[in-house]
C-alpha cells in the first residue's frame, strides 16, 4: 500500500519516487507527491527524511 499524506486542507497525496540521469550523467532518485498512486509509489518514507507542507498546503520531503 502507498504511504499517504493528507494535507491541512484535506487533500491526501501518496508519495512516489523516480530514478532519473541528470545532464551530468549522475543518476539521482526524485521523490514527489500525487494526487492518485501510480507506478513508482513508496510505501513509507525513506530514511532520513520526514514530510512537511508548504505555505499553500502542497506536502514535500526534506532531510531530517
Amino acid at each position: 500500500m502507498a504511504y499517504s499524506h493528507t494535507n491541512s486542507k484535506g487533500t491526501t497525496y501518496y508519495l512516489h519516487s523516480k530514478r532519473t540521469t541528470l545532464k551530468n550523467g549522475r543518476e539521482q532518485t526524485i521523490y514527489y507527491f500525487g494526487k492518485q498512486a501510480k507506478e513508482g509509489a513508496l510505501d513509507a518514507v525513506p530514511a532520513g527524511y520526514q514530510v512537511a507542507e508548504t505555505s499553500n498546503g502542497l506536502p514535500v520531503l526534506k532531510k531530517s
